[in-house]
């Protein structure tokens, strides 16, 4: 073993990392499931996308396999022999076969040679090409599997055979916080050793402390940043500051609660309160209403919503705000108006159910669940509890495979019976709508389109010969071509981050001035764009 050091066991340094998978824990691979996009078609009608007939030449070299190994390229793919299907997928090894090319210089031209194989062709062209767009398409065919040398530990080998009370260090970031927390709880080293660690151990026990009690207790130490939700990732940054102890700060928080259920919502309102005692300033944006109930000092704005909002309607402690008769919040707090309750529930039909057999995905453990078809229906339990997976990483990732072919991976189960009594599945999260920065809600929904249509369709745009494109900002003729519609201008600011001011020639409004010319009911297209629905 070379001397113990830090960066022997930090997967982001070159000293600790897996030289495999250089730290990265997986290996990237073209999966033949997402490859053979649906195995009951034949390979003309596209079992494998950019193979089928519109793709002439790849088509062209299966119709040469299939005259070689003398199989029906009409027949499904999941019908074919194991012994076709694996060479068309991995090649046909250094069995030479006689293809057919035509060119409009040379002709129609034999030749003899191995067949590629569909996947190491798509291993080469990702490996080999220049192109982001090509990369990018073909990366919705990478799956990934834990790397083989280091057993997606992400360590080299010298870190993963170093131990602390019959533990490495990846089986410790393997555990949730509060098991963590447990093992350095209960960790027991004696003389020299119980010296040099004491003040180690006790800081990561207060750090691990810090982040059970923002309710992140169920978290293992090692989960992938870019999996979680934006409340855990808010709640990680807080038990950091927590962490950090300074004290005459101003923390700003935008609802923190969200995605919490009530059991936790109080270890993070005990956490809010510790930052107080710390002596700072705690500012929380919330709706939950026990937040509300444990602040000392409440600002309720409103009365409503738009232009029906930006004023202080009330303000003091939560029972000066329960009282006040103005207040939709303190209506609420003082019980005077409550959530409604059904009075009565649609009947659920036992024979119309959608069923996920035995659902074992990240730290579900073997679930079966029924849900109604046609209802209302509230997946809830406390955060961590795997409502996620079953939900989002499961049955909606199973029936976006079943009904649109996606290339989502749905987390491991049994089986899911009823996706036949859908024609589409919806996700609606809370990513950026729209596919660029430029689009909005007119966009989103489709109302931009008639919108455009009613300002072509004005006397003076009919005179001056103006199309509905003519009040796009996405194109040339009626934007304002000094910032290409975006009404705004990046200034570069080199060492700094960039700055975007307003356009000096359209002053933020991303139309030309002939553009705006055009009225409709005396407004033009971007004073109706600035309306509230």
């Amino acid at each position: 073993l070379p001397e113990l050091e830090p960066r022997l066991f930090s997967f982001n340094n070159p000293a600790g990392a897996c030289p495999s998978c250089d730290g990265l824990g997986v290996r990237q691979f073209f999966d033949p499931q997402r490859v053979v996009s649906d195995p009951s078609l034949s390979l003309p009608a596209g079992a494998i996308r950019g193979w089928d007939r519109r793709n002439a030449f790849y088509f062209n070299m299966l119709e040469c396999l299939a005259k070689h190994y003398k199989f029906g390229i009409d027949t499904p793919f999941e019908a074919l022999p194991k012994k076709v299907r694996d060479v068309i997928l991995h090649g046909s090894g250094k069995e030479l076969i006689s293809f057919s090319y035509f060119s409009d210089r040379d002709g129609r031209q034999r030749r003899k040679h191995a067949f590629e194989g569909v996947l190491p062709n798509m291993e080469r062209r990702y490996r080999d090409t220049e192109s982001s767009t090509v990369r990018d398409e073909l990366a919705k065919y990478l799956g990934s599997q834990p790397c083989g040398a280091c057993d997606g530990s992400r360590l080299k080998l010298e870190a993963r055979h170093v131990f602390i009370a019959d533990r490495a260090i990846h089986t410790v970031t393997g555990l949730s916080t509060a098991r963590a927390l447990a093992f350095f709880s209960e960790l027991q080293l004696e003389g020299k050793r119980r010296e040099i660690a004491d003040k180690i151990v006790k800081e990561i026990q207060s750090r691990l402390g810090f982040l059970v009690n923002v309710g992140l207790d169920y978290l293992t130490l090692a989960r992938s940043a870019e999996t979680l939700s934006g409340g855990e990732a808010q709640r990680i940054r807080l038990a950091s500051q927590i962490g950090a102890g300074l004290v005459g700060v101003m923390y700003v928080l935008d609802e923190p609660s969200i995605g919490l259920h009530q059991r936790d919502n109080a270890r993070l309102l005990g956490t809010l309160r510790q930052l107080r005692d710390l002596g700072n300033t705690v500012i929380v944006v919330e709706h939950d209403e026990e937040a509300i109930l444990s602040a000392d000092h409440v600002l309720d704005i409103g009365p409503g919503a738009g232009v029906h909002g930006g004023r202080v309607v009330a303000q003091g402690r939560p029972e000066d705000i329960a009282g006040q008769p103005d207040s939709i919040t303190g209506r609420y707090l003082s019980g005077r108006e409550e959530i409604a309750v059904p009075a009565r529930r649609t009947p659920n039909d036992p024979g119309n159910q959608l069923v996920i057999r035995r659902a074992r995905g990240n730290n579900l453990k073997n679930v079966d669940v029924a849900l109604p078809v046609g209802l209302f229906t509230c997946i809830t339990g406390v955060s961590g509890s795997g409502k996620s997976t079953l939900i989002n990483d499961t049955l909606y990732a199973a029936a976006a495979r079943h009904l649109y072919g996606s290339n989502l991976e749905p987390a491991p189960c049994e089986g899911i019976d009823g996706l036949g009594k859908f024609d589409k599945v919806v996700d609606i999260d809370q990513s950026p709508i729209g596919r660029t920065p430029r689009s909005n809600p007119a966009t989103y929904t489709g109302l931009f389109t008639p919108l455009r249509e009613l300002f072509a369709a004005t006397p003076e745009a009919r005179a001056r010969g103006y199309t509905p494109g003519r009040f796009s900002f996405n194109v040339r003729g009626g934007r304002c071509e000094a910032c290409q519609g975006d009404g705004l201008i990046k200034v570069e600011m080199h060492f700094l981050p960039d700055i975007y001011v307003p356009c000096d020639v359209c002053k933020g409004l991303r139309y030309n001035r002939e553009t705006l010319d055009i009225r409709y009911k005396g407004k033009t297209i971007h004073e109706v764009l600035g309306m509230w629905a």
